[in-house]
């Protein structure tokens, strides 16, 4: 078979079939009278095998190897393959990725779009100080993209960075909140606790529903984040989880403090009186959780804390009575 029939048949150019030949891939098993290629059914074959193998990514000479080389083992060219094309999509991510957020910028010009760039790039910098200089920058200069910004805070350890990159999503908008939301339900811990804190800090009434539903987290850690950015909003729903703080001695200072907060009228105050009253009624066998109870009352206004404080100063457990009868003597003293 001439050359142009096997370009025809096989879909390979005849100049690109030359260049085959150049390079040791194929060769045509005879010549006509003419002078002319002919090519056997074997060479058409080895054709259609170069074309399959090109189809998978492999360069020509790879090809020649896999073809020619009789140690050649395809699980490893396969491997081989396998890896490059993950490394080639995580690349290309990476760009996509970074494309979308410059655009979800909105730049003007390519000063922006420089500047944009800049940022995204300092946000991923190995510097501490990078990082917190491009969060803070973010707010006044062109605007960093806000899913930018919940990538960087929920994978920042750095303290000081992480404040800030929070503060610069509590003035992004309401757009960061389904993304930190999100975050509440990562497997990775460390990046729950980054979301809620994150949470805690964002202003609204959407941000205070979203740590309304955190309330109902698996992780505790979140639930105790959540409660005491509720409790200092004022937003009763947290009262049951601060009163398990208090008792399981979690945060329980910054707890009680939130109880006190949530106290500032009479109703509450007795509301909340009452809980830590039923808690204690129900803690017997937890003497340090009791404590911690009975401290909590101390901040509480009303009867109903006062009343609870007088009984408990006769409880069955010494460091209780002596608690509430010190806390007792200290409110009437006010």
């Amino acid at each position: 078979m001439l050359i142009g029939e096997v370009a025809r048949r096989s879909g390979v150019s005849a100049r690109m079939l030359r260049h085959y030949e150049s390079l040791g891939l194929v060769r045509p098993s005879g010549r006509t009278g003419s002078g002319y290629r002919e090519y056997s059914g074997e060479d058409i074959r080895r054709i259609f095998h170069i074309e399959s193998l090109r189809s998978l990514g492999l360069s020509l000479r790879e090809i020649g190897r896999a073809l020619d080389d009789p140690g050649f083992t395809p699980s490893a060219l396969v491997d081989d393959l396998i890896r490059q094309t993950r490394e080639r999509i995580a690349a290309e991510t990476e760009l996509l990725t970074r494309l979308r957020r410059i655009d979800a910028a909105d730049p003007t010009g390519w000063a922006d779009v420089l500047q944009v760039v800049t940022l995204l790039q300092a946000l991923g910098s190995n510097s501490a100080g990078a990082r917190q200089r491009a969060a803070l920058s973010s707010v006044d200069e062109v605007p960093v993209p806000v899913e930018a910004l919940v990538e960087a805070a929920l994978s920042e350890t750095e303290p000081n960075v992480a404040g800030a990159l929070r503060w610069a999503l509590a003035r992004s908008g309401d757009g960061a909140l389904a993304l930190l939301a999100e975050g509440l339900g990562s497997p990775v811990a460390a990046v729950r606790e980054r979301a809620v804190q994150a949470l805690a800090e964002m202003p609204g009434g959407e941000a205070a529903a979203k740590l309304r539903d955190a309330l109902t987290n698996p992780d505790v850690v979140v639930r105790g984040y959540a409660a005491l950015a509720l409790g200092t909003r004022g937003v009763t729903d947290a009262v049951p989880i601060l009163i398990d703080m208090i008792v399981e001695g979690r945060n329980d200072t910054d707890a009680a403090d939130a109880l006190s907060v949530l106290a500032s009228d009479t109703v509450t105050a007795d509301q909340i009186a009452t809980e830590l009253v039923d808690r204690l009624a129900h803690d017997t066998t937890k003497a340090p959780g009791r404590g911690r109870l009975t401290q909590a009352l101390a901040d509480i206004p009303g009867t109903t804390a006062s009343s609870a404080l007088a009984e408990l100063s006769h409880d069955g457990d010494p460091a209780v009575a002596l608690t509430a009868a010190y806390l007792l003597q200290l409110r009437d003293t006010r």
